[in-house]
């Protein structure tokens, strides 16, 4: 009977693990931002320059393909800042930087 016991306990303690919250990670952060920012103002994005975790959640840089052109050189892209709280959930976003496609940074 001591053994039912122990086992129960030890399915009890895996149970009240799996009900804590998942680690959201880096790349969790930088899906949710290019998922967000995506569907807030409509352009694809690129890719992600940056992510950095914060106090309050994750700051993430988006690349966005603002303007498509021809050549794909001259296409002009942009850089948003994406806040976000640790579930992933954006808090606020701004456009930090715009540049063309084949200009090198400075």
């Amino acid at each position: 009977m001591a053994e039912q016991r122990r086992t129960h306990g030890g399915s009890k303690t895996a149970a009240s693990s799996r009900a804590r919250r998942p680690a959201r990670g880096p790349e969790y952060a930088a899906r949710a931002a290019g998922k967000s920012l995506e569907g807030l103002i409509g352009h694809p994005t690129e890719g992600v320059s940056a992510v950095r975790r914060e106090d309050d959640g994750w700051c993430v840089v988006v690349d966005v393909l603002e303007v498509p052109r021809i050549p794909d050189t001259t296409s002009l892209l942009a850089s948003y800042e994406v806040q976000l709280d640790h579930d992933g959930e954006l808090l606020q976003y701004r456009r930090v930087r715009r540049y063309r496609r084949g200009a090198a940074d400075e």
